[in-house]
């Protein structure tokens, strides 16, 4: 079985969630990223480029925040897929 390699880019990590609606007076963190609490008590990172994309969500403000920058800093040194493998690509294969 031949192993598939390829660099991980930050369009790879997008769910498909995007905000609509960006409060004017947001503060934003290292001028890229801003958090906000979700209505289910959940932080969520709310990235500048590409605006309103959602990005890493997680049970406290300071995960995400610590999460978000870790991984735009694998992002900008090129290093992410010294950190990243896919285990399962969700495709299901034959007849169902």
């Amino acid at each position: 079985m031949k192993t598939e390699t390829s660099r991980p880019k930050l369009s790879t990590s997008f769910g498909g969630t995007v905000e609509k609606e960006i409060p004017e007076n947001v503060e934003w963190i290292d001028d890229a990223f801003y958090i906000k609490k979700t209505r289910f008590g959940l932080f969520t990172s709310i990235l500048k480029d590409p605006l309103g994309q959602h990005f890493i969500t997680g049970a406290t403000e300071q995960a995400v925040l610590t999460m978000t920058r870790w991984h735009l800093m694998q992002v900008q040194e090129g290093t992410l897929n010294e950190h990243t493998r896919v285990v399962n690509d969700g495709i299901v294969g034959g007849k169902l």
